[in-house]
């Protein structure tokens, strides 16, 4: 084709192109000037079309619920926030509904009305006989900002945001107000048996007990979300395909991201199939600066748990399966962990590529334990099949060190810890090294549990089939425990370990079949 001929076809093509997309943009002009009826128009459902005011001191909850209908009965649509302050009870979120908070809109849950006068958050719902099994927040839904049950195709997307101004934390016996149910919410988002459900790009300020609640939901994803918060960032219980990413959360008083599998739901699901990556966890600053960038610390006299961390647990009643969690960064919170003690499986679990920062507590806590908060009947699950890869850590705590440990008759099995590098503060003492744990078997599952450790690495307990390689303990100050406590294990393989030089790397207590390789200060062959 010559010169001329390819400048004729490239008019031709331009030409088509125009006339193909000429009637598409004509339409869209149009539509931006079609009067809006009830509020809908063809770039959504618009709020302040159903009355919402947006000032910040009108009740907007009547309009936003009746964008939200009007869209449903339409067969579903996008219920627009322009910019504006929404001070809201609970919103009920609907089937093929889709929320749009926009650059500028907030949704501000508003504070409970005076006890015994009429209105506020809906009614949490009746009791149920499992109720007993994990905490009230976990029982109830519509006493929240935002809530839907047995829905299907729901998002929520922003940028904008939600603020938990009005929400409780939770049970406080000390005050009244918080301690009752009746037009009080506790929860930002949350929901029941849903399916196909998107939460992305939007923030949460103060979400109360809980940012979001989701329980049993089935195909969902949290993408992008920004969390500064006073408890929990998000509950993901009973849920299966799920991905977390992108996220980032500062959540000092309780946990960031929290897979969970409780008898809330009144039978036993697995939370399985589920991706965490990419994501920021912390518990270090406090409330709402991070959101609002200023970044400021807790004074060092402020006694705050600074908890942020991922955690499986505490409810484990179904079950926890195929769990990957990778590329994330824990910094001045709590370490990972994994807990099972309600009678669950915990199994098929992959963690790779996290950096550690400032952990108060473990970086890796494992716990296979016997509360049995459960039904009669209920029975010790098991936790296996576990990879750690690829884990540097830095400026931690040495009081507790990691803790992998199962309960008499109740192994840990096969776990494998690989390219791990764990630098901590030093301090331990000989009187240290000879403390013996309690088992604690039916107690909370928590890192402190066990008080002072006697190994400032790792302490691994009634647990089969062990592996380690690659891994590195360095102390900031001389340490008198050993790297590694082993009681009660059967096969564990170390090679290629680093620790400091002044301690001795392995310990060995009523262990059968230890081996190692290329251990600093050891030689190769049976350990004990």
């Amino acid at each position: 084709m010559n010169a001329n001929a390819r400048r004729d076809f490239l008019k031709l093509a331009g030409a088509g192109a125009v006339a193909a997309i000429g009637p598409s943009i004509a339409a869209n002009a149009r539509a931006q000037d079609v009067p809006k009826t009830g509020g809908a128009a063809a770039g959504g459902f618009d709020v302040r079309g159903f009355g919402a005011k947006g000032d910040g001191t009108t009740i907007d909850t009547p309009a936003v619920n009746g964008a939200i209908e009007a869209a449903e009965a339409a067969g579903g649509g996008t219920v627009r926030f322009p910019a504006g302050q929404y001070l809201c009870y609970s919103i009920r979120l609907k089937s093929s509904v889709a929320l749009n908070l926009e650059q500028g809109a907030v949704i501000i849950a508003a504070d409970p009305p005076p006890e015994g006068q009429p209105g506020g958050y809906d009614d949490p719902g009746p009791a149920q006989p499992w109720e007993a099994y994990q905490d009230y927040g976990h029982n109830h839904w519509p006493n929240s900002l935002i809530w839907g049950a047995d829905l299907h195709d729901v998002s929520i997307y922003g940028p904008g945001r939600i603020w938990g101004r009005g929400l409780v934390r939770g049970y406080n016996p000390r005050n009244p107000q918080e301690s009752r149910t009746q037009g009080v919410g506790n929860k930002s988002i949350a929901l029941k048996n849903c399916r196909n459900v998107v939460l992305k790009d939007f923030q949460i300020l103060m979400g109360g007990w809980f940012g979001i609640l989701a329980t049993g939901v089935d195909n969902l994803l949290i993408d992008g979300l920004t969390i500064d918060t006073n408890r929990d960032g998000m509950d993901i219980d009973c849920c299966r395909n799920v991905r977390i990413v992108n996220c980032a959360v500062n959540s000092p008083w309780d946990d960031a991201i929290v897979p969970k599998s409780s008898y809330a739901l009144g039978y036993l699901k697995a939370t399985e199939n589920m991706e965490i990556s990419n994501c920021y966890v912390t518990g270090w600053y406090q409330d709402g600066t991070m959101l609002d960038g200023t970044w400021k610390p807790f004074e060092p006299t402020q006694r705050v748990p600074h908890t942020g961390r991922i955690k499986c647990g505490t409810e484990s009643n179904g079950g926890f399966k195929n769990i990957t969690i990778s590329n994330c960064v824990f910094d001045h919170c709590q370490g990972l962990a994994l807990e099972t003690v309600d009678g669950a499986l915990l199994e098929d679990v992959s963690i790779t590529n996290i950096t550690m920062r400032g952990i108060v507590s473990a970086p890796i806590f494992m716990r296979l334990g016997s509360r049995l908060r459960g039904p009669a009947g209920t029975k010790t699950g098991t936790l296996q099949r576990v990879t750690v890869s690829h884990i540097v850590c830095s400026d931690s705590a040495s009081r507790l060190g990691c803790i992998i440990s199962g309960i008499p008759g109740f192994a840990i099995r096969d776990v494998k810890l690989s390219d791990i590098y764990i630098q901590h503060q030093g301090g331990g003492t000989r009187e240290d090294a000879a403390i013996q744990p309690a088992e604690d078997e039916a107690k909370y599952p928590e890192p402190n549990m066990f008080g002072t450790m006697p190994s400032q690495g790792f302490y691994i307990r009634h647990v089969n089939n062990i592996e380690l390689s690659g891994v590195e303990i360095a102390a900031m100050a001389e340490d008198a425990r050993p790297a590694f406590v082993l009681q009660n294990v059967e096969g564990a393989d170390f090679f290629h370990i680093k620790s400091p030089a002044s301690s001795a790397a392995i310990e060995t207590r009523d262990c059968t079949d230890v081996e190692a390789r290329w251990v600093r200060g050891m030689k190769d062959g049976k350990v004990g």
